[in-house]
This record gives C-alpha cells, structure tokens and sequence, in this order.
C-alpha cells in the first residue's frame, strides 16, 4: 500500500479553489463534513431498514414459521431483538465515536484480524449482496406495472436495477446534503406506503372478512431449525439498524444524537412492520403469501382492484431510498478501512472540491453490479444474515470485554449488562440451530470468512512484499488520485 507521503499528485492549478471558504477549509485539511442532525439520523435508520426485506421476507418467514401466528411472533420478538442489539451498539457508538461501525468496534476489543475480517465480509457479501437485492426488488416493483399478467423480463429488471444503483452512487459522490434530502422525503413516503397497506386491510376486515385470522396458529412448525430460518429471514428484514453507527464521525452531537436516533427509530420500525404484517395476514391466505415474490404486490392485486398499480410504485419508493442509505453509511465502512491501511489507500481518498469520499462509492458500486446476477434469493438471505450475525455477536461480546480490559472508556450510555448478555445468548442459538437446518449456506459463510485470514497476512502483515506488487499499489493509488482529484484525510492543498 501507497503511504500518504507517497502521493504526489494534483499540480497547484488544479488544486485551486474559487472561494474564501473553500480556502478556508483547505488550510484545515480535506475532511468529511458534520452533516447529519438527529432527523437525519432517523431518516437513515427508518429508511435504510424499512427497504425490500418488508416486501420480500413475508413469505419465507411465513414458510418457516408454518402458521401465521407464529410468523406475527418471529416478526416482533425479530425486532425487539433488533432493539436490544441496537441499544448495545448505542453504547458501543458513544465509546466510541469512530465511523466504521462493527469494524471500529471489533478492531478496538480485539485487534487488526478480526476487524479485518469483518471488513472482508462486509466486502465481499454483506453490504453488495444487500444492495443487489434491495436495487432488483426496486428494479422488479417499477416495471410490474408494465407486465401486470406476469413478471418483468430478467434482463430488464438486472438492466433497471444497475442504472439506479450507479445513478444514486453519481448523487452520493456529488453532495452529501442531496443525500440527506432524499433520504429524508423517501423515508416519510415509505412509512406513508405501509399505512395504506395497514389501513387497506382494515376496511378489508370491517367488510366482514376475518376468514383469514382464524386459526392463526395452525400449522405451526416447532423445529427449531426451522424457527432460526424464520428468524433470519425477520432479522434480514431489520438489518440496517446498525448503518448509523457507519457514519459516526459525520453526525452532530454524537453522544446525543446517536443514542436519540436509535431510541425513536427502532420502536417505529417495529410498530409498522407488526403492522403491515397483520394487514398482510388479514387478507391473503398461507398460499398466496407462500407462493408470492412480492407479497405488498399480491396484496395489492387482491384489494385495491384498479389501482393496485399504485403498490410496486410505493414499494420502489421504499426500495429507492434504502439503497440511497444504504450506499451513503456503507460506502464511509470502506473508507475508514482504508483509511487504515486494510484497503487500498485510494479507497480512503476524498474529493478536494465536494468533500464526499468518491473512490469507496465508486468501489462499492462496481461490487453491487456484480452481485446483481445472483440466482437465489433465498439462500443468500440465509448466508448473509448468518454471517452478518457471527460478527454482531462478536461486536457485542466486545463490548463486555471492554468494561473489563478498558474501564477508563467514557461512556455516557451504559446498557443494563442482561441486555448484551440476552443478546449474545439468543443470537448464538439462533446461529447453531441454523447451521444445523441449512449446513450448506453456513459453511459458505464461514469459508470466506476464513479465506480472509490468509489475504490478510498476504497483503497486510507481510512487509517485504515484491518490488513489482509495491509499485502497482502506488501506480493505482495515484492514478485515482488524479483521475479522481481526490487527497487522503486531513490532506493540505498544495
């Protein structure tokens, strides 16, 4: 890897700035800015959660479940569960006060591996495969209203979904305060779309038709096996309550504003997904949800006649600013790694001129463009989230080996200790009884993680590397440099 000395780059023409305030800011170094105030912290949560996993995971969590009141049950306990992580992670944010989330959390508890292995996995699936599926579920509910009869062509939605990942990665490299403005419009209409879902079903349900609560419990599955599948598939749906603590260093008061965000986010979520799911529960059968892809579009064909068209645009709504989110905290992940030194240096470069760290965005958009053509939707909800949890329990576990090894910490929030210990408790459960109904997809998650540790000591620890690997680093640290006109962190301008 290129040091920061190393980069020369940007002659002093191109380096020049128009105005007294950029002037200004150049003098203090190339930062990312203090954007994000508390509404916009709950904009990010709300919107980054509430995403395709609300439209998508109804009918595998009821396919798991075997009854809808026990798929009603998995979703709550789904989010309570969320909640108590989240109020672990509020603690772990004010700590400390790093963006990075689980990577920052994990390197300070327990070292350079570890984190880097997190970041390896957030890489290579968590946050591409994320976004891939949230841009094909936008993709798929834009165009379902131009094939009514039957679904989107293949091509099409592959092709739909690439433009809108690379046209919101254009408006997250471009200005943050765009970002912060759709994702705020985006989250109230996404919210404003799972009411009418809700409201929708009550009229169902005041018209006499209550056929389908009845023996809500029936067909319950008791494997436990099964029951973790169904809980993955909740949780899948939640994910992303953790995204803010991403973007910590660009929040405003964070010791107050990150604890705040999280207390008035998760409690929503979790009202509004209990919510939607008894409205969809209200008003189609075990087989129709079971045999749908979108379940809001099912819904919405069953009740609301000749303008069930409007459901795909509400649930692309909902997927659009998601993916917007999701791009804006998970691409500062990649930035922070790199900024030390666990990826390319180019990836931690920032533009000189919108202050907005494009090379991470960029790589993160090559990464979910590949991910696009994965065939299972399934079981990549399975592996994911699987993998996903193993470093959760890690980050937590942290936590309560910091109150130990690390007491001198400030912490202006400190959790009730029986809350990272439940969590640590039943999230490990869930992984052992997962691992025993859906082996496969378990292994795979674990290989990569281990194929980590070997690209770790590769390209990390061992210092004596060729001359010609070196040089290739530095050539491609250079070049996007100036192809970017972008400098690392607290950079001077020349």
């Amino acid at each position: 890897m290129a040091k920061v000395s190393d980069i020369d780059v940007l002659p002093p023409k191109t380096m020049e700035m128009g105005s007294e305030k950029s002037d200004k800011e150049s003098s203090e170094g190339v930062r990312l800015k203090k954007e994000l105030g508390l509404m916009n912290g709950v904009a990010i949560i709300v919107g980054v959660i509430v995403g395709s996993g609300i439209f998508v995971s109804p009918s595998f969590a009821l396919k798991y479940a075997g009854s809808k009141g026990m798929a009603l049950i998995v979703w709550v306990l789904s989010g309570l569960l969320s909640m108590v992580g989240a109020l672990c992670y509020a603690e772990l944010g004010t700590m400390i006060p790093k963006s990075g989330g689980d990577y920052a959390y994990i390197g300070e508890a327990f070292g350079a591996l570890p984190s880097f292995l997190y970041l390896w996995v957030a890489l290579f699936i968590l946050v591409p495969t994320g976004n891939a599926i949230t841009a094909l579920t936008f993709a798929q509910n834009i165009l379902q209203p131009l094939w009514p009869a039957c679904k989107p062509p293949t091509d099409a939605v592959s092709l739909i979904a690439a433009f809108i990942t690379c046209f919101l990665t254009v408006i997250n490299c471009y200005n943050v305060k765009w970002v912060t403005r759709v994702q705020d419009s985006f989250t109230a209409g996404k919210v404003l779309a799972l009411l009418v879902i809700f409201g929708a079903s009550l009229w169902y349900l005041f018209s006499g038709h209550t056929e389908n609560l009845e023996n809500i419990m029936e067909g319950t599955i008791h494997k436990p096996g099964d029951i973790a599948i169904a809980f993955y598939t909740g949780l899948f749906s939640y994910s992303g309550w953790n995204y803010l603590n991403f973007v910590t260093e660009e929040l405003q008061e964070p010791y107050k504003n990150l604890p705040r965000a999280i207390c008035i986010s998760m409690p929503v979520v979790t009202l509004v997904y209990a919510l939607t799911n008894v409205a969809y529960f209200a008003v189609l059968t075990n087989a129709e949800i079971g045999a749908s892809e979108a379940v809001a579009v099912t819904f919405s064909e069953k009740i609301l006649g000749v303008i069930s068209w409007i459901m795909p645009l509400f649930v692309a709504l909902c997927t659009f600013g998601s993916l917007n989110g999701a791009i804006y905290a998970s691409s500062r992940l990649f930035f922070v790694g790199a900024r030390n030194g666990h990826l390319p240096l180019a990836i931690s470069l920032i533009d000189v001129r919108r202050l907005t760290p494009v090379p991470s965005l960029i790589f993160l958009c090559l990464a979910t463009l590949v991910m696009l053509s994965w065939p299972d939707l399934e079981s990549l909800i399975v592996y994911v989230t699987a993998v996903e949890a193993l470093f959760t329990l890690a980050s937590v576990a942290g936590l309560l080996y910091m109150r130990h090894s690390r007491p001198q910490l400030h912490r202006p929030i400190r959790v009730h200790t029986i809350l990272p210990v439940s969590f640590l408790v039943i999230v490990t459960v869930l992984v052992v009884c997962s691992s025993i109904a859906h082996p496969k997809e378990i292994f795979i998650g674990v290989s990569l993680i281990a194929l980590g540790v070997p690209v770790y000591f590769t390209l990390i620890v061992w210092k004596h590397k060729p001359k010609w690997l070196q040089s290739s680093c530095d050539l491609f640290n250079i070049t996007c440099s100036k192809l970017f006109l972008a400098l690392p962190e607290d950079s001077k301008e020349l």
